[in-house]
């Protein structure tokens, strides 16, 4: 695959989280967590142009310093996919994939992984998931769970254990999956998405990815062997390993 065939990276960021107010400034291993982010996918796929999406001027100069390419965004946008397409209207990729800037452990394995899903017949956005290893992994409810069709299509995303196995009193299935909040997608979808209201379940789950599935959108999501470990709390700083991340 060549330059022209890639997507672009755009990486969306907000300053207010609910859980971890400011987090994308908080320190990781002496440097801001949005840092380590932008410097991971620079060092895992150098070929790969990269952007940010950012809603704050602290954001711009972090990134600016450093090197790295953002657009302004508008801080009143409900969710990462609507802050990548108003960027994207400036960046004018055809195909963009959606990184998290909180997930500072995003590995190569993902973005081709995001690549190739794009490609799957009858798919209009891709996305990445994991085999739950832990109970209490499948059990919290900021690890979001995916169940799928028997063609490797979304049926549903949720907070809550899905599927619930009945037997074993909702434990966890063999067939769990954790959601990687990863995303690639074409320009028309996020015209399309970010012209859209938001939908019942999106606004219920706090999850934008139902909207796509309440519009009636395919979302195909592929399975892959390395899990990425995202900051929602304070206490998941303490979880990343710089000096041994590979």
């Amino acid at each position: 695959m060549n330059e022209l065939e890639l997507p672009t990276i755009i990486v969306p960021a907000r300053m207010a989280s609910s859980r971890f107010p400011g987090k994308l400034l908080a320190d990781a291993g002496g440097q801001p967590l949005i840092l380590r982010t932008a410097e991971r996918i620079r060092q895992h796929a150098p070929e790969f142009q990269l952007f940010f999406a950012v809603d704050s001027e602290d954001f711009a100069r972090v990134l600016k310093t450093a090197g790295f390419s953002f657009v302004m965004t508008s801080p009143d946008l409900p969710s990462g996919t609507d802050r990548i397409a108003q960027a994207n209207e400036t960046v004018g990729a055809e195909s963009v994939i959606n990184v998290q800037a909180d997930e500072p452990l995003v590995h190569r394995e993902h973005l081709l992984a995001l690549t190739e899903g794009l490609k799957k017949k009858g798919a209009d956005l891709a996305t990445l998931a994991v085999a739950f290893k832990k109970r209490e992994d499948f059990l919290d409810s900021n690890q979001v769970k995916v169940v799928r069709d028997a063609s490797g299509f979304a049926i549903y995303f949720s907070r809550a254990n899905i599927p619930y196995e009945r037997e074993s009193e909702g434990g966890m299935s063999g067939t769990a999956l954790k959601h990687l909040g990863m995303y690639g997608y074409g320009q028309s979808f996020l015209r399309h998405f970010a012209s859209s209201k938001q939908g019942k379940l999106e606004r219920i789950e706090k999850l934008e990815q139902l909207r796509a599935l309440e519009m009636g959108f395919r979302i195909s999501v592929v399975e892959v062997g390395r899990d990425t470990v995202g900051v929602d709390v304070p206490e998941d700083l303490a979880k990343l390993n710089f000096s041994s991340s590979g």
